[in-house]
């Protein structure tokens, strides 16, 4: 499936993704007028290079106090200040996308400081392609019309903005091994999936590791589940069953599930293992 036969994103259609791209050209002109490298430039504004870099090419929502900082630093002339109400409304945009239950999980994630992800049944959001999400989306029961489903994978595609960030949050999964066999959306989708997979483990802040499925005492049956610690605040866990959500703030309850999970880290496959296996599933591909 290709992007020239999907409908406009939401952020296509409201004007956002062309205001992200526009600043980031402006952004870049000057910087490189200025003669600062992309790391040079995000030691001034707080953020890593390759954040930078996403912020220049209009693939991340560039923050609004990036903006402010990069009018003085490279002599923008208040060019960029006068952006900053546009960038601030349409992050709002961005933000009203999600849907109403899903909003207090999405904010908890986009500023935590560690997240670790238990899945048994897909490739977690934040790892998906995107003809991955696209083909979980589409057959999702009851049925969902394409704009709908272009809107999701847009929104959730967004979220992997949080790979470059800076300063990084530390990131674990645990994936069952069914979830790397199950060929959602067909051979072509699962191949470019599994190398999505190699190319995140290789972050330095991110660590995947595979539940072999002959393991035969598994401290979990309970479903997936994900662990996230916020700035500031108590670890939390966000379940979702049915499409009922729940996010767990009891203490010994999230305490018990994480227990959990690093008992499942000690009994899975090590990243280095778990990335032998899944380059052993792209060679018989």
């Amino acid at each position: 499936m290709t992007d020239e036969r999907r409908p406009e994103t939401p952020a296509e259609a409201d004007g956002t993704t062309g205001l992200l791209t526009a600043l980031g050209k402006m952004m870049k002109l000057l910087r490189e007028r200025k003669g600062l490298t992309q790391k040079d430039f995000g030691q001034l504004v707080g953020y890593g290079p390759d954040a930078i870099s996403a912020m220049e090419r209009g693939v991340r929502t560039m923050r609004p106090e990036v903006l402010e900082k990069a009018d003085e630093l490279l002599d923008a002339g208040g060019l960029f200040l006068q952006a900053v109400p546009e960038l601030r409304e349409a992050m709002s945009r961005v933000r009203t996308r999600h849907p109403e239950w899903y909003r207090s999980y999405a904010a908890l994630e986009a500023e935590a400081v560690e997240l670790h992800f238990y899945a048994n049944q897909g490739v977690p959001g934040l790892l998906q392609t995107r003809d991955y999400a696209w083909a979980m989306f589409s057959r999702r029961r009851p049925l969902l019309d394409e704009e709908t489903i272009e809107k999701r994978v847009a929104d959730r595609l967004a979220r992997q903005q949080i790979f470059e960030r800076w300063p990084s949050p530390m990131i674990s999964y645990v994936l069952e091994e069914v979830v790397l066999e199950r060929p959602i959306g067909g051979r072509a989708v699962r191949k470019g999936q599994l190398k999505q997979l190699l190319r995140i483990s290789e972050l330095r802040n991110v660590e995947i590791q595979v539940m072999p499925t002959a393991i035969e005492n598994h401290p979990n049956m309970g479903g997936a589940f994900n662990l996230l610690t916020p700035q500031k605040h108590p670890q939390v866990a966000y379940t979702e069953v049915q499409g009922y959500p729940r996010l767990i703030t009891d203490l010994l309850e999230v305490r018990t599930i994480a227990d959990r999970y690093g008992i499942m880290r000690a009994m899975a496959l090590t990243p280095e293992e778990s990335s032998v296996l899944i380059e052993k599933m792209l060679e018989e591909l």
